[in-house]
């Protein structure tokens, strides 16, 4: 698109505006990602965009025409570039970008001359093909100056070396939520947290958006959830402002690189949903770049049931030699009411509430997962000579030495089901008693580690074998020596 002043030979006038329209049709088996040029003149201070795109009627189970889009600015559209200016997805059909403000989702800052790009990414291409109209309007005048983002501090007040409870994938209208920041932050206090991640899809244009929020009761850290064509993956905990590209596949061979760049940032690389139904959802870039997994997305369902095992395996592969193994977590991933912030909550030992402490406590694996804050629970395993070990560490004692493993619950309701799980399997499953204190013994011979298991009766007429939906579950204790 070009406008009457693109070649430069006078500014527009103050309060003035114009708009162009181009449309298309996208074939299936489109690109992943199109992108329409726009040639963007002196003078202007802000640029809005609508779009929309037909929906066709299609066969059942062959996905119908589903159209996200953003914007980059005259930097260009090179994978994880400064031209990046904002992502809504699908989740608005319209949105503006000026020096003093944006639409949610999308940056604010200089409107500068030059070649920006409205990108278009074709989720789903019905057979009949995606026909698409987008108007962009320019609208000229001064602009006033660039917000200077404030961002949430890095630590809060905390309770020395303590248990936090946290929700690390959370969205908000700064992606594809209805809650605003205040409503997030307003229902994390309800639930008991002490500090979550916001982690909005394809956009860090919420981390700007908490000041007010944090206090000495919340923390609040800032992250993304990378949301790609084979998979989401949360970078949790990075540093502020820092954007993480989502335009590959598996196929590129790319993500190494960007887990990296996360990781650089002072984040953690998490593989979200890894079993998830929605489009584009399943994982498939492996695990090898991960340094921990969520195993618990939302009320516990049976893709977390398959993410669950296949989590497990990972610990019977690291159990003997003592090598990499990687923590689970949990997280609420949500979006809208009535969808529960804090169920679940990853339930963390760190030395104070402060972002590198509850990073490092996540990346060791000394945490548990609970449904809600009411959730109190205690798992530890001993030996001979007062060998202890907690959870995500290691007892140290010889393969045929009695070991006792402890499990103390509370705040479960009644039904509920404790179990140890072993690299064998379940080897223990009893209804959590009165006092809920379960023990059980083995040996590192017998078991290479133990973890626990509280679960809730499973439904009538559920799969048979398959067990109750998750209340509580641990990372696991290794037992023997390495």
């Amino acid at each position: 698109m070009t406008f009457a002043h693109a070649d430069g030979s006078a500014d527009g006038s103050a309060g003035a505006e114009e708009s162009r329209t181009v449309s298309g049709r996208l074939p299936a088996g489109a690109p992943d990602f199109v992108y329409l040029p726009v040639d963007v003149p002196r003078g202007v201070r802000e640029i809005a965009v609508s779009y929309s795109y037909d929906r066709p009627a299609v066969p059942p189970g062959t996905p119908g025409n589903a159209c996200d889009i953003g914007v980059f600015d005259e930097r260009g559209t090179g994978p994880g570039g400064p031209g990046f200016r904002g992502w809504s997805g699908g989740a608005r059909t319209e949105f503006t970008v000026g020096t003093e403000r944006a639409t949610p989702g999308y940056l604010a800052g200089p409107v500068r001359p030059g070649r920006w790009h409205v990108c278009l990414g074709p989720y789903t291409v019905a057979p009949q093909g995606l026909a698409y109209e987008v108007t962009v309007t320019l609208r000229y005048g001064a602009a006033g100056a660039a917000p200077a983002p404030v961002y949430p501090p890095q630590r809060a007040k905390g309770r020395g070396r303590a248990w936090y409870r946290g929700d690390n994938h959370l969205h908000s209208v700064y992606s594809d939520g209805k809650r605003t920041p205040a409503e997030v932050a307003a229902a994390a206090r309800a639930a008991g947290l002490d500090w979550i991640t916001t982690t909005e899809h394809n956009t860090t244009s919420s981390h700007g958006a908490w000041e007010g929020l944090w206090g000495d009761d919340l923390l609040i850290l800032t992250g993304e959830e990378v949301t790609t064509r084979n998979g989401h993956v949360l970078a949790l905990g990075t540093d502020p402002g820092t954007f993480v590209d989502w335009r590959y596949r598996a196929r590129d061979n790319a993500f190494g690189r960007y887990a990296r760049a996360i990781r650089r940032a002072g984040g953690l690389v998490v593989p979200a949903h890894p079993h998830a139904t929605c489009v584009g959802c399943n994982w498939k870039f492996g695990l090898n770049d991960a340094d921990a997994v969520e195993v618990w997305n939302g009320p516990f369902t049976p893709d977390d049931e398959v993410t669950l095992a296949e989590w497990d395996n990972t610990l019977v592969a690291a159990a003997r030699g003592g090598g990499r193994w990687l923590p689970a977590m949990g997280n609420s991933d949500a979006h809208r009411e009535p969808e529960r912030v804090g169920h679940p909550q990853t339930v963390v030992l760190a030395d104070g509430l402060s972002r590198e402490a509850l990073l490092a406590g996540i990346r060791s694996g000394h945490s548990w997962i609970a449904e809600s804050s009411a959730v109190r629970l205690s798992f530890t395993a001993t030996g001979g000579r007062g060998a202890h070990a907690g959870i995500g560490e290691r007892l140290r004692v010889d393969g045929d030495a009695a070991v006792t493993v402890r499990l103390e619950v509370s705040g479960v309701p009644g039904g509920c089901t404790a179990s140890i799980v072993t690299d064998q399997g379940r080897l223990l499953s009893t209804p959590v008693p009165a006092d809920g204190r379960v023990e059980w013994h083995t040996t590192p011979s017998y078991a290479a580690y133990v973890r626990a298991e509280v679960r809730h009766p499973a439904a009538d007429g559920g799969t048979p074998g398959v067990p109750g939906p998750m209340a509580a579950m641990t990372n696991p204790i290794f037992l023997g020596r390495e």
